[in-house]
């Protein structure tokens, strides 16, 4: 298991990123869904835990096919969806992913958002987390992957006319106010022999990656929902939502290239095999694929940054 503790800090405060954190999460799905991928809402309801109180509950399906490094395609079918649930005990969050087919993968996050610069180094109040495993992420300064980068999105260029805020500048953390920070402490395991290491490794840059843009575009996006009220943005993520189910539903039930194919379309090898009982996963002998009656289910292991 690799554990690591990510620390990103924002020029809001704690109670202006409850507003920005649900409408990120919900304009980030949405325009992420599309062509068979995306993100499938299936719960999102009130829940209340004895030590955290009233909170919410989601359940969502992240449907992947084109994020995967070509090594892992060749032990992972085609196509599968991540299940990702998580509680908001805002300003606690506990976030979970697994996957059904992959029993020894699991990835777990704890999030907890201060007033502060990313200083408290027992944030979650039991075991800190060593030196050697936090990393301090630079919304301003630290590189994302070329695709994803927007103009729009710079903060070196963004100013904001609701609180007059911005542009940010090299050594911005050392004299910004309001600041926050959005510590999590992320662990995930693939305990599966010859695989573990590199596919741990591939989870963690993929996460610094979603945090760095998401944490971007809620700072980027500030105008859009600053000074919107609490039950306006709930408003604003049931809208989004329902947008982004209808849109990965249709991908899937149109002729897209990506949802056309067949679950399990290639036929599994004896290498696959093998590697499929290492992961726990029992195999069954296949019958042609062009009869096979499992519906289609593509998917994308991108996650929503928080």
């Amino acid at each position: 298991m690799l554990m690591k503790e990510y620390r990103t800090c924002m020029p809001l405060t704690v109670d202006e990123y409850r507003i920005g954190q649900l409408y990120m999460i919900s304009k980030h799905s949405c325009e992420q869904s599309g062509g068979g991928e995306g993100v499938e809402v299936l719960t999102n309801e009130s829940d209340t835990h004895p030590q955290h109180g009233l909170g919410q509950l989601t359940e969502k399906r992240i449907y992947l096919s084109s994020k995967l490094p070509s090594w892992a395609k060749t032990f992972v079918p085609r196509f599968f969806y991540v299940t990702e649930k998580a509680w908001n005990f805002y300003p606690y969050t506990i976030t979970e992913y697994s996957v059904s087919i992959l029993p020894k993968f699991s990835i777990r996050i704890e999030t907890r958002f201060e007033n502060n610069k990313g200083d408290n180094s027992n944030v979650f109040g039991d075991t800190p987390t060593p030196a050697e495993n936090v990393s301090f992420l630079d919304i301003l300064s630290d590189p994302i992957p070329e695709k994803h980068y927007k103009e729009s999105e710079d903060l070196s260029r963004w100013q904001s006319s609701k609180t007059g805020r911005g542009p940010l500048e090299k050594g911005w953390r050392d004299n910004q106010k309001p600041i926050m920070c959005s510590y999590k402490r992320v662990q995930c395991s693939f305990e599966v022999y010859g695989l573990q290491t590199r596919t741990e490794e591939f989870i963690h840059r993929n996460i610094r990656d979603i945090l760095l843009i998401g944490h971007r575009q809620a700072i980027a996006w500030t105008d859009e929902w600053h000074g919107l009220s609490f039950e306006e943005v709930r408003e604003y993520e049931q809208a989004m939502q329902e947008k982004t189910n209808t849109k990965v539903k249709s991908s899937q039930n149109t002729g897209s290239p990506t949802a056309s194919r067949p679950l399990l379309s290639r036929s599994i090898s004896v290498t696959d095999e093998c590697s499929l009982k290492k992961m726990g996963v029992k195999t069954v002998a296949m019958s042609d694929p062009s009869a096979s009656s499992v519906p289609h289910s593509p998917m994308r292991l991108y996650s929503n940054p928080e």
